[in-house]
């Protein structure tokens, strides 16, 4: 599973004309799910996402978590992030998940994420979104969790 993760002041999520979801200073995920990912990736992404020291201290280095400034968590579904681009001129998607399972698995990252005790907002799964933040830093980071075994 991966997490692109940007550190943002705000950002929102449009579909269809509609403003369906908003944060403010926080972390916005891009989520990429792969065939072989499962329950166990989903957790442990998110241990990673609410753990992650990204956000500056009172000297300006990065040692600060999403929990530790109180921050807000924006997760949007991104097919396109489990793209093989190794070669040629177009990607491939061979590595991605169907998108059934990846919906079931975007969904239950969303809950736990929710069960967590920050705020969480989420794009919607297999929708086109507009997706508008302003990326402090900038700041991006690629993280990802993969099967064990």
């Amino acid at each position: 599973m991966i997490g692109l993760l940007q550190r943002v002041s705000t950002a929102s999520v449009i579909v269809d004309g509609q403003t369906i979801a908003e944060i403010e200073q926080g972390l916005v995920v891009l989520i990429g799910i792969e065939r072989a990912d499962a329950e166990r990736e989903a957790s442990r992404l998110l241990e990673r996402l609410l753990a992650y020291r990204v956000f500056a201290d009172s000297s300006g280095k990065m040692n600060l978590s999403l929990r530790d400034v109180d921050g807000e968590l924006l997760l949007v579904p991104q097919f396109t992030l489990a793209a093989d681009t190794t070669k040629g001129n177009r990607p491939g998607f061979s590595r991605a998940a169907d998108p059934a399972d990846g919906q079931i698995l975007f969904q239950f990252l969303l809950e736990i994420a929710k069960s967590s005790g920050i705020t969480v907002a989420s794009g919607r799964f297999g929708a086109m979104m507009q997706l508008n933040l302003s990326n402090e830093g900038p700041a991006t980071f690629h993280l990802r969790v993969s099967p064990v075994g």
